[in-house]
């Protein structure tokens, strides 16, 4: 292909990128396909070499958006970090009472039971109505009281930690001004992270700056410790990045810290024979390291790796001790935590298929689903009743197909996961798709999806078709460029949540053959091992 046939390429990937944004009436003007020399004027790409800018290119955009502009409100999951180059941006807490909502809760994902998402929902609204505390993941961009808002100006950067865990911003970002801004995609991001070492340290700077101290205090380890001592503390913390199949530490090797992760999964491995198995996994809020740091002097019982990206906290082993010291009721969660450790890789150990399982869990994400739908295949005589029930729910319009991997003897459906993490929900222009409130449904509002194919793209697991309407768009529909063309819409499983009733496909199964689970150990119980 010739050199510039390469740079038509790119340029047309940039606007298929950045198409739908583009469009939004509050940008004044909105760049093409910047090159690396244009790039080097803007001090947020200081430091970069120019081959890696030409690789950055198709994600990085200048916008100038009109004052009063919304860039993103609490609660919404954008893939996109801002740097301001002119103008004024007040980021501030305005929908308060949803912004609990938006936040999920901590759980120890590898030790839990099968639980519908409307139970555990309807659960963790209860124990808050009694007074009782529910520990969430801070995600803060900035640290402020309700009712506060920070303005932000020239030469700084909002919206990248929530980019970067890949959880709903906390606050809302609005142009004070007629405000130009530098705007880079998700992956553009990471790379910059990963080779320009005075942005990481910049970014990294701003974290704990902004939301450090919120999120070891909301920590389930470190729940209880007062904030004198966290402030102490959040100096030592070390935050760790990690690529997909990065290695954080190696079995064998001195342990010289306890990891509490931040985003992402976290894969564990113990050494079996000539080769590995994994013994287990972690999520959000769960911490590596309990046995080693108990026991002084240990070495890592595991190598632990990171399953796609993942974002960790490092507390050294000197700044452990000291936490200990004050805390002596953490030392008991620690204790806990390990035990439950040593019981998972001891079974791992012993059946190896578990162990299989497990890798299976991470590699196909079912380590990420609230309610997965399975088919035994052992009961299931393909009646198709599952498909009719669903039909029938949906005005005729089935919401999941009958095929997909298969493990063991289940069938894994091509039917919405309702991650905990949903990538789907990123960048959809209009906020089509959404969840609501914690651990909720994640659905499609058809009447103000555009059908952008955003969310189909975007899921890992090809669980979102885009259904032809048999329509077309009117003359006055915004954005223009959707005028006289079919009309789409993103269809997916919403587990029948306005039917008031329970998953139809489940319901409708003559077999019982047919389960919605939501959790690996869940799945593995169903499995003929």
């Amino acid at each position: 292909m010739s050199e510039a046939a390469v740079e038509q390429r790119k340029t047309q990937l940039h606007r298929d990128r950045w198409s739908a944004l583009a469009d939004d009436p509050q940008i004044l003007s909105f760049s093409e396909r910047l090159t690396p020399e244009q790039m080097k004027q803007y001090a947020v790409f200081e430091g970069i070499k120019d081959p890696i800018l030409e690789g950055l290119t198709t994600d990085v955009a200048l916008a100038t958006w009109s004052a009063g502009s919304v860039l993103f409100e609490e609660g919404t999951y954008v893939d996109v970090a801002f740097f301001i180059v002119e103008g004024r941006v007040s980021v501030s807490l305005e929908r308060l009472g949803d912004l609990s909502d938006a936040q999920p809760i901590f759980e120890q994902r590898a030790g839990g039971g099968e639980e519908s998402i409307e139970q555990a929902d309807h659960e963790a609204r209860q124990a808050e109505a009694k007074g009782h505390e529910i520990t969430r993941l801070s995600t803060m961009d900035a640290d402020l009281k309700p009712g506060e808002a920070q303005e932000l100006g020239p030469g700084e950067y909002f919206g990248e930690i929530g980019a970067m865990s890949g959880w709903p911003q906390s606050v809302t970002a609005r142009t004070l001004t007629d405000t130009t801004v530098v705007q880079i995609r998700l992956p553009a991001l990471r790379t910059m992270r990963r080779r320009a070492k005075a942005l990481k340290k910049h970014l990294d700077e701003i974290y704990r700056e902004r939301s450090l101290l919120a999120q070891l205090a909301t920590t389930p380890l470190l729940a209880g410790c007062d904030e004198a001592f966290l402030t102490e503390l959040k100096d030592q913390v070390e935050l760790v990045s990690g690529d997909p199949d990065g290695l954080f530490v190696t079995e064998g090797e001195a342990a010289d810290a306890l990891y509490i992760v931040r985003s992402g999964f976290v894969k564990l491995e113990q050494s079996f024979g000539e080769g590995e198995v994994v013994v287990s996994y972690l999520s959000k809020g769960m911490s590596l390291g309990e046995i080693e740091q108990l026991l002084e002097g240990g070495k890592w019982e595991v190598s632990a790796r990171s399953v796609e990206y993942s974002e960790l906290l490092k507390i050294p082993a000197a700044s452990l001790r000291t936490i200990l010291q004050r805390h002596p009721d953490i030392e008991a969660r620690l204790w806990e935590s390990a035990t439950r450790r040593i019981k998972e890789m001891g079974a791992a150990r012993r059946d190896v298929a578990r162990s299989e399982f497990t890798k299976i869990a991470l590699d196909r994400g079912l380590v990420e689903g609230n309610s997965i739908l399975v088919i035994d295949l052992t009961q299931c005589t393909r009646c198709d009743d599952c498909m009719r029930g669903c039909a029938a729910a949906h005005d005729g319009r089935p919401r999941f197909v009958r095929e997909g991997h298969k493990v063991g003897n289940l069938l894994v459906a091509r039917s919405c996961y309702h991650c905990q993490d949903p990538v789907c929900l990123v960048g959809c222009p209009t906020g089509a798709i959404h969840r609501k409130g914690l651990r909720e449904v994640v659905a499609v509002n058809e009447n103000v999806c555009i059908g952008c194919g955003s969310c189909s793209d975007k899921c890992p697991y090809d669980n979102i078709v885009m259904h032809d309407t048999g329509k077309t768009w009117p003359d006055d529909m915004v954005p223009e460029t959707l005028r006289g063309e079919d009309r789409q819409v993103a269809s997916k499983c919403d587990l029948c949540r306005d039917t008031g009733h329970g998953p139809a496909c489940v319901a409708s199964c003559p077999q019982g053959c047919a389960h919605r689970v939501g959790s690996v150990e869940a799945f593995r119980d169903l499995l003929d091992l």
